[in-house]
């Protein structure tokens, strides 16, 4: 039988990604002790307080049909917390809402791209983007990035690869899986970009709360940006909720009507209750919270502390995100067989930078997602198995 063209669109590298991730869950089922770092899932549970308002939420009988674009009491909370990060003036009519930000990305380019259409992109890029941009008949225009800078993106590089066609730029800062994020300067530079061209600006801001180094800048507060900005959140990271599927896209109102009716014919809302949660964890200053993304800094400093002393391996320090990418080229292999060696020999299982794009080869990415014990045992093997590439065992010993 035949399938539509879409299926092609929404396959490729990104979808293939999780291979080494999957193979790695089949060897745990057989007993296998393997150390899982391939998939950002905070390893915390949901604070209890969101967990209880969700419950006291279904007792009170709420499980009926929700309100398409999102209750106001959740939409006034995600437009006040956003005000007050950023400076922009967005009220609740702004804010629609999603499960997940991976669906507020899909709806919102499905809103704002046409057969076609080109959307810059800094590479290393989040694997989904280039399927979501595929489901549009959109083309990505990669930017690469380079390893000594950091992984952040050159304004210049981006003028270069503007074109009639170029209708939007996606950019998450900071960024999965580099933790790369940008200053003010970069994104005035780009905004200037998006003025001079008349181009969308797709602001992926899921780790923003995640940042250790430097300060969070969401770009639709700068002049000129908010009427060509959607930014794009959840609580997925922040809030140790990614099971629970709250994201939340913000933009100009029409663009909100547009996503009101995206959202009418394919998803219908989000649970009630799963509401009620999410606007208690916006508007309590809850205390894990805090604990966890200080938690989260540790454990990115103890990777870089712990690995940078190792024969064959350099960790990129991020700003900031829940990841860390290891650069692995001295040790003769490329990141997918290194990354392969390590699951098979050593039981960590990581993912290639090859799979974010070019500039992010020769890299691995370490997820920041299981305790620090178990994290330092990570590096333990994972400087253990470059050891063996560059010199024999006993040397190592």
């Amino acid at each position: 039988m035949r399938y539509s063209a879409l299926t092609q669109r929404i396959a490729g590298d990104g979808a293939a990604a999780w291979q080494i991730h999957d193979r790695a869950l089949q060897l745990r089922e057989q007993g296998v002790d393997v150390l899982l770092l391939s998939i950002g899932d905070p390893d915390f549970d949901t604070p209890q307080p969101i967990v209880q308002a969700a419950i006291a939420s279904l007792l009170a009988g709420d499980t009926h049909y929700p309100e398409v674009r999102g209750s106001r009491g959740l939409r006034d909370s995600i437009a006040r917390r956003h005000r007050q990060r950023s400076g922009q003036g967005v009220d609740a009519d702004h804010v629609i809402v999603f499960p997940g930000a991976q669906c507020a990305v899909y709806s919102v380019a499905q809103c704002l791209l046409d057969p076609g259409d080109e959307v810059i992109v800094a590479e290393p890029m989040y694997v989904t983007y280039e399927g979501v941009i595929g489901a549009c008949a959109a083309t990505v225009v990669p930017v690469p990035v380079r390893p000594q800078n950091g992984f952040r993106i050159d304004p210049a590089d981006v003028a270069a690869r503007i074109t009639p066609r170029t209708r939007a730029i996606l950019l998450n800062s900071p960024n999965n899986p580099s933790g790369a994020s940008l200053p003010l300067s970069t994104w005035q530079a780009l905004a200037a970009l998006c003025i001079r061209h008349d181009l969308w600006l797709i602001s992926d801001e899921v780790y923003s709360d995640l940042l250790y180094e430097g300060e969070h800048i969401s770009p639709a507060s700068l002049p000129g940006m908010a009427e060509r900005t959607a930014t794009i959140n959840s609580l997925s990271k922040s809030h140790a909720m990614s099971g629970w599927r709250v994201g939340w896209a913000i933009g100009p109102k029409p663009m909100a009507e547009h996503l009101v009716n995206l959202s009418l014919c394919m998803l219908f809302g989000i649970p009630e209750f799963v509401q009620k949660a999410a606007q208690l964890a916006l508007d309590e200053d809850l205390p894990q919270v805090a604990l966890m993304r200080e938690e989260y800094r540790q454990r990115r400093d103890l990777v870089c502390e712990s690995l940078n002393h190792c024969p064959g391996l350099r960790a990129v320090r991020p700003d900031g995100g829940m990841f860390v990418m290891v650069d692995v080229r001295q040790t003769g292999l490329s990141a997918q067989r290194f990354a392969e060696r390590l699951l098979e020999g050593y039981g960590v299982s990581v993912l290639a930078g090859e799979a974010f794009g070019p500039s992010a080869a020769g890299h691995i990415r370490l997820g920041l997602v299981v305790d620090q014990q178990k994290l330092a045992d990570a590096c333990r093997r994972i400087a253990l198995c470059a050891a063996d590439l560059m010199q024999p065992r006993a040397v190592f010993g």
